[in-house]
């Protein structure tokens, strides 16, 4: 139908279907959005391992020298030679410097030329002293005359006994002008060129050698592992007082493991009250001088029979203020921190001496996904240890 103007009317049925979407249009923009939580996060969970594990202590410490000499130049004079290349081994008796020898030498000779006329003037006052004892007992000489060929026989005695002593003093001086090694060892770089004179007043330093072979490294215990190195001391009935003979293991910051085995060597006496440790020493043979000194060093010392000992791996053993914990999953689902104390690694395991039982499931993988108190979805794991080279 249409209209005067031309316009096309529309009919009502068709209006009354689009005011019916339109409205339903309108509806749907006035619903609000409802927010859906995602699902729980997947973590992967196992109860912890029970193996036998050696008591251990494990401490740090540092590596020395066993021994360690300064070398210095005795005697005065020109310092002639220098027979070795800095930061080389050397032998022990090598010849290392040499000092101007000749004013020595000639001290030598003048001094057995010394003894030489001494003993003859000793000879000619002990044949003139029994010449006048004869002619005393035929009463041709004074006792006067007797006694005093006998005070020149001794004087000559006694001027031979000088002269010996200061050719042993001279025969001392001529070696000291060799200055040798005193053992094998590392030289350091020498301090002097030759040229210089040295020992003019007080002793010259020359250079420096440390004995590599064998090695210390020495380290100190707190008070609580004493007390326990103490217990376990007496349940081996080893005397208070002397060094039991038990084996030590040692590892570089490069190193797994602890794959340099040496012995202890010595505990100190007592206790530092400054400090409240203890201090202790190693020795290690170092063959392949893999270890000089002034190394920090990882050291573990085995205190008694292996044990039955919980574990998990080292890298769930989180810390905070409060100390170290690790992540469990309890019968709902949720997520519990547990505060443990721990023991000494073992094969990438941490040792769990306290805060853990067999039944607890602890979370192994996907810890970064995990927080106290919230809910999360399990899959079952397996711990495994981690192989390391040498000596655990």
């Amino acid at each position: 139908m249409r209209q005067a103007n031309g316009r096309t009317r529309m009919k009502t049925p068709q209006i009354v279907a689009a005011a019916l979407v339109l409205s339903a249009l309108l509806t749907a923009c006035k619903e609000e959005n409802s927010y859906q939580a995602p699902p729980p996060p997947t973590v992967t969970i196992s109860p912890p391992v029970r193996e036998k594990v050696s008591n251990y202590l494990e401490v740090t410490g540092t590596t020395a020298a066993f021994n360690a000499v300064s070398l210095v130049a005795r005697v005065e004079g020109y310092l002639t030679s220098v027979n070795f290349e800095d930061g080389t081994l050397v032998e022990k008796d090598k010849l290392l410097f040499v000092i101007e020898q000749a004013p020595y030498i000639a001290q030598v000779k003048l001094y057995e030329a010394t003894i030489a006329a001494e003993k003859a003037q000793l000879l000619n006052a002990q044949t003139e002293f029994d010449r006048q004892g004869r002619m005393l007992a035929q009463n041709a000489t004074s006792q006067a005359t007797v006694d005093k060929w006998r005070a020149q026989r001794d004087e000559a005695a006694a001027g031979l006994e000088e002269a010996r002593a200061n050719l042993e003093v001279a025969k001392i001086n001529l070696g000291y002008t060799r200055v040798l090694a005193p053992f094998a060892g590392r030289m350091g770089r020498h301090l002097i060129d030759p040229g210089n004179v040295v020992g003019a007043g007080t002793p010259t330093t020359l250079a420096t050698i440390e004995q590599l072979k064998p090695l210390y490294a020495y380290f100190t215990v707190n008070e609580r592992d004493l007390l326990r190195i103490r217990k376990w001391a007496r349940e081996q009935k080893i005397p208070i007082g002397t060094v039991p003979s038990i084996p030590v293991y040692a590892g570089l910051q490069d190193e797994q493991g602890y794959p340099h085995e040496g012995t202890l060597d010595f505990v100190a006496t007592g206790l530092d009250t400054k400090t409240g440790t203890i201090q202790g020493r190693a020795i290690f043979t170092n063959d392949d001088i893999a270890m000089v000194p002034g190394l920090f060093v990882r050291l573990r010392v085995p205190l008694g029979a292996a044990e039955p000992q919980l574990l998990v791996p080292d890298k769930i053993v989180n810390l905070d203020q409060a100390g170290q914990y690790v992540l469990i999953v309890g019968n709902d689902n949720t997520v519990q921190q547990r505060r443990v104390k721990t023991g000494p690694l073992v094969n990438g395991l941490r040792v769990i001496t306290d805060g853990l039982t067999d039944d607890d499931l602890v979370i192994i993988d996907g810890v970064q996904f995990a927080n106290p108190g919230a809910k999360v979805t399990t899959k079952q794991g397996e711990i495994a240890a981690t192989p390391v080279p040498k000596s655990q």
